[in-house]
């Protein structure tokens, strides 16, 4: 397995918005499933936000509304679009995909930081 690349965190002010962009390497190969996840210090690491393979998009309750994730199969590529951001939404954001046969891929993480 091979890590995902995620790009497009960094620091906003509360109301702001950020754009996460995560992108599969080329050796990755019939991918279904992608998803956004975040974890807080201290905390578990949480659902965000998950579309399928055909584009249909699940998100957290309490996200829905400024959340929006969506995908892009040719460039094997998830983003997901973060409006009015609360400092409650500081977190590490993970990209995850599946893939058939199936596998699990994780990035790194990147840093979301909300604060004035």
């Amino acid at each position: 397995q091979v890590q995902l690349v995620e790009s497009g965190g960094g620091l906003v002010q509360p109301g702001g918005s950020l754009r996460l962009s995560c992108a599969a390497s080329e050796s990755i190969r019939n991918i279904n499933f992608m998803a956004w996840y975040r974890q807080a210090p201290g905390k578990e690491r949480e659902l965000v936000a998950s579309i399928t393979p055909s584009g249909i998009p699940t998100y957290a309750d309490s996200l829905k509304g400024r959340f929006d994730i969506s995908r892009d199969n040719v460039k094997k590529t998830v983003d997901l679009q973060m409006d009015s951001l609360k400092p409650e939404d500081t977190a590490i954001y993970y990209c995850k995909m599946t893939t058939v046969p199936w596998a699990v891929y994780w990035g790194q993480g990147t840093q979301v930081t909300v604060s004035s």
